[in-house]
């Protein structure tokens, strides 16, 4: 018998197995989401999605944090139609106006209002050890970075103003203890977090909380907003997802997504840009757009302006395009980090 077959023989620890057999390597959900471009910013890849594990989407208020939980959650139950939601509400700002404009159905939820940080990891803790992998559910916190500490609370009541230096101790021993569960167990989380700035000569956004959700984490957004005009007129909102850390995609990428007042969020806005570097589609004037036969260069079709690439008749074939699927994984992916071809050292 080999020392491998030995080792493998003794099951103190649950999930031993060979890694090239092991399920926790083999056996992992990708689930897509019902927008291309987030499949990019989840996994580099149009034809990935959410990952088991944590992911954080951080940002000042209004900055669409929220209602993109919510689309991951939506991709997740329609992905399973019998998986159910564990929502940790702290801030009490998702209505059923939001649960509607996704499409959730709030019977497949279970809503569990948080007072405090302590709360929050006795309850989730308890719940996940009655979870078995292969059960589909996803958690969704809103919001992890406004929790005060049960001594916080304590304080106040008390009318003590010194300051609470156990919180981020706390957080790291939260983040600690949930790190392993989530990929162990095959399921995703949602967790909206707020940012700050820091006080370096050139500020950077940080996720609050300390580093231990960072260390967490499969995926950190932050996100940034800029206005969309009509002329002088605002008409929507253009936001960009931040690449802080990802397993998936390289980090410090940027990925943009549009949200009109009239529209809403527009599945094929993000592209453009995109399309301009692969080769797919050319500007010939200012202000106009052709596709192209890379293949050919002959141009397709007439020219448009740019707020009508945004529509799925313009935009859905060249996201099919087998040559563009492979330019965005070259461009978004994490791939080989080491080289092992000694002559190019």
């Amino acid at each position: 018998m080999s020392l491998m077959d030995k080792l493998l023989k003794v099951k103190v620890l649950k999930h031993g197995d060979v890694l090239s057999d092991s399920e926790l390597f083999n056996n992992i959900d990708v689930i897509p989401t019902n927008y291309p471009i987030f499949n990019v910013a989840l996994s580099g890849s149009l034809d990935g999605g959410l990952h088991a594990g944590i992911t954080f989407l951080c940002g000042p208020s209004k900055h669409f944090k929220s209602m993109l939980g919510l689309m991951m959650v939506k991709s997740y139950f329609d992905r399973y139609p019998d998986a159910i939601c564990m929502f940790y509400d702290s801030e009490f700002g998702i209505t059923t106006d939001y649960l509607q404009a996704v499409g959730i159905d709030p019977s497949r939820i279970i809503h569990q209002p948080i007072m405090n940080l302590e709360e929050l990891k006795f309850d989730i803790m308890a719940k996940l050890e009655q979870i078995e992998r292969g059960d589909k559910i996803i958690f969704f916190i809103d919001s992890i970075g406004g929790l005060a500490s049960k001594k916080e609370l304590d304080d106040a009541n008390d009318q003590k103003s010194a300051q609470d230096m156990t919180r981020a101790k706390n957080f790291k021993g939260l983040w600690r203890m949930l790190t392993p569960i989530f990929p162990l167990k095959n399921i995703p989380m949602i967790a909206i977090n707020h940012s700050y700035k820091t006080q370096d000569l050139f500020p950077k956004d940080v996720m609050s909380g300390g580093t231990g959700g960072m260390l967490a984490a499969t995926t950190v957004f932050m996100i940034g907003k800029s206005q969309e005009k009509d002329g002088t007129d605002i008409i929507g909102w253009n936001f960009t997802l931040n690449v802080d850390k990802s397993r998936y995609v390289k980090e410090k990428s940027k990925i943009p997504f549009l949200v009109t007042y009239e529209g809403g969020l527009n599945k094929w806005a993000g592209f453009l840009e995109l399309c301009l570097e692969s080769g797919h589609i050319i500007k010939p004037s200012n202000g106009w757009y052709n596709k192209v036969n890379r293949e050919t260069g002959e141009v397709i079709g007439l020219k448009v302006r740019e707020k009508d690439t945004y529509t799925k008749e313009f935009m859905e074939p060249i996201l099919n395009d087998p040559e563009f699927k492979k330019f965005i994984e070259n461009k978004f992916k994490v791939a080989k980090l080491i080289n092992h071809d000694d002559s190019e050292l």
